[in-house]
């Protein structure tokens, strides 16, 4: 074989293993009914938090544990395993990854949306946003 024919089948391998760990690392979105179906099977669950139910975050343990509510309304107990992340109260939607057990949903990955800093900036100068 030629040299470049065996870099062209490097190069096709390594590209099949990249498109094959995107692929295992995908994940569903879900709501929590379906997580909690599959206990241990990891999911994407977005929601949103729920401002009236307590917030803990335990600094020695590194635990936080609050409560979200996903897109069909299911409010369910969330424990991540990290500090809590600044503005947190403010975000409009969070995205959880992670799997459940029978207890809470366990969030190895939190994504926030928060509100704008430019919205807010618009709406105090008296413009509009569209």
């Amino acid at each position: 074989m030629k040299r470049t024919h065996i870099a062209i089948v490097v190069v096709i391998a390594v590209a099949i293993g990249a498109i094959m760990v995107t692929i295992n690392d995908a994940s569903t979105y879900v709501g929590f009914d379906r997580a909690q179906e599959n206990p241990g099977t990891k999911y994407t669950v977005i929601g949103y938090l729920d401002k009236e139910a307590p917030m803990n975050y335990n600094a020695r343990a590194s635990i936080f544990e609050f409560t979200a509510i996903d897109k069909e309304g299911l409010k369910r107990k969330v424990v991540y395993n990290q500090p809590k992340p600044q503005d947190f109260e403010r975000s409009e939607e969070i995205t959880m990854k992670g799997y459940a057990n029978d207890t809470a949903f366990i969030a190895e990955e939190i994504l926030m949306k928060c509100p704008s800093k430019y919205n807010e900036q618009n709406q105090m100068a008296g413009y509009d946003t569209y």
